[in-house]
């Protein structure tokens, strides 16, 4: 294993961060693998999954079982985690400007596009270095200014010629699930059957531009660009939501560990042979199908469903109550699927998300996700 420290501006003179990627295997060879925890600092799950990962690539790298290259970023925000408020870490949005560190990645696909014009040939794997190469320059080309752009721009270009990206996160409460692309569900269906998945959510477009789509989407682009020239998938990616914020033991990472490396393994990353892939927890339902429950008054949360229950359209998944006027207001579930995830405090103000319901029939468009 080599460790790679990379530098950080900060925002006034004296300060400075840095992130450490860990890098296993040979650089260089394929096929990459790139995998970071924590970009939403305070989600300390995807931490301690990626502290297990790395016990266990050192094990197989020293039997020489890595194969290709694989990058892991398992503190992959400094600037989140050093934002501490009374005695809070306050580490999904950047203090200095409100900014969502998984928000609002750069669209690389056109400025990539630009540069393979006339370039592409018949060729798929010429093809797929050139696609690299060319997303490569335009990720060291994106202007940067700001401490939490500087670390997007950093954190892009060790993934951006990836073959695979897992962007380790958590919610409030919830069970385990997965975001990604439409056309990629199908290739992450057994990741998520070896985590015991309860919901994979996937869209075309989710909105916002997050980390795993700022990675896989810009093949899509390429490929629609110039129907003409063999283009291959290039790199998947998906963001895992390993349970809730609250969901951290070393029997949970270490579980979630092994899942991911049966992954990687199936994969070819590794030289070891994947076990059978279990029956899946889920089928994949469209992002745009998920309902997000917002509190309609202002008081207590008191949930009546439980995280990772199937409910049904009219269902109480919570009430508000008031503890100064004594009303009690039922929060009722307008889509049937399943209720992976919730927040974990227990007062709202008047238009709080509470909580989210996977649901099978797409209705909502736009921006799927908050900002």
């Amino acid at each position: 294993m080599r460790i790679e420290r990379q530098a950080l501006p900060g925002a006034t003179p004296g300060l400075g961060y840095e992130v450490a990627f860990l890098h296993f295997g040979q650089e260089g060879a394929r096929p990459k693998t790139y995998i970071q925890a924590g970009l939403h600092a305070d989600e300390s799950p995807g931490h301690l999954a990626a502290h297990h990962v790395r016990l266990e690539l050192e094990a197989l790298e020293a039997e020489g079982l890595v194969r290709g290259h694989i990058v892991l970023a398992p503190a992959a925000n400094p600037i989140g985690l050093a934002q501490q408020v009374l005695g809070t870490l306050h580490g999904r949005f950047a203090l200095a400007d409100g900014v969502n560190f998984n928000r609002d990645f750069p669209e690389l696909g056109p400025k990539a596009a630009e540069a393979l014009d006339g370039r592409l040939t018949q060729d798929a794997g010429r093809n797929a270095a050139l696609v690299r190469s060319a997303l490569l320059q335009a990720c060291a080309s994106w202007p940067t200014r700001r401490p939490a752009e500087h670390l997007k721009k950093l954190l892009l270009a060790q993934a951006i010629d990836a073959d695979l990206v897992l962007d380790l996160h958590c919610d409030g409460e919830a069970v385990m699930h997965l975001y990604t692309l439409t056309e990629q569900a199908e290739a992450f269906a057994p990741l998520s059957a070896f985590l015991g998945a309860k919901a994979v959510l996937v869209a075309e477009i989710s909105g916002h531009n997050p980390f795993d789509e700022a990675v896989s989407r810009p093949w899509q682009h390429v490929r629609q660009r110039f129907p003409g020239h063999p283009v291959p998938e290039g790199a998947i990616a998906a963001t895992v939501e390993l349970r809730g914020e609250g969901d951290v033991s070393h029997a949970f990472a270490a579980q979630d560990a092994e899942a991911i490396l049966n992954f990687l393994a199936l994969r070819g990353s590794l030289a070891i042979a994947a076990p059978p892939i279990p029956e899946p927890g889920c089928a994949a339902t469209p992002l745009a199908g998920s309902e997000a429950l917002e509190a309609p008054a202002s008081g207590i949360i008191v949930y009546r469903a439980e995280i990772g229950a199937a409910v049904q359209s009219g269902d109480v998944i919570a009430e508000i109550v008031d503890p100064v006027s004594g009303t009690s207001t039922p929060v009722n579930a307008t889509t049937s699927g399943i209720f992976y995830a919730r927040t974990s405090a227990r007062f709202a103000v008047a238009g709080r998300r509470l909580g989210k319901i996977a649901g099978a029939t797409p209705f909502r468009n736009g921006d799927l996700l908050s900002p």
